[in-house]
């Protein structure tokens, strides 16, 4: 019995690295150690966002977005102050985790676009990391 609770175990943490949210997987990209932000939070986050585009390698498109060179973002997190996919995915993360989330159209813009960057009705691919919980 001992090795068959073992067995499940190590199956269960195998699992761990992917979680789906309604209309957000995330994905560990590296572990973090420290809390997880609660709703309300006002967080520091570095990230770079691609449209979906399955047959690309990784299915990322093209970048719209990144804080590379411009510093990182900060807001609260969790209220409605950004997609909702970021409000959903990024509570789930922990202080010092970077991860991929992929968020389906209807929590990133739905039927709205970002005029030149994002059409309507698009899937998004962010790599986030998580880098203060204020």
């Amino acid at each position: 019995m001992r090795s068959l609770f073992q067995a499940s175990r190590i199956t269960a943490r195998s699992f761990t690295t992917t979680a789906r949210t309604m209309g957000v997987t995330k994905t560990i990209i590296s572990e973090g150690s420290g809390a997880s932000p609660q709703k309300g939070d006002k967080v520091t986050m570095e990230y770079t966002g691609w449209l979906r585009t399955p047959g690309e390698p990784e299915e990322k498109g093209k970048q719209f977005d990144s804080t590379t060179g411009r510093g990182s973002f900060q807001t609260p997190i969790g209220v409605g102050r950004v997609i909702k996919g970021w409000d959903e995915g990024v509570v789930q993360m922990k202080l010092g985790e970077k991860a991929r989330l992929d968020i389906t159209s209807d929590f990133a813009y739905g039927t709205q676009s970002f005029p030149g960057l994002i059409p309507p009705n698009s899937d998004l691919i962010f790599e986030v990391e998580l880098k203060k919980i204020n």
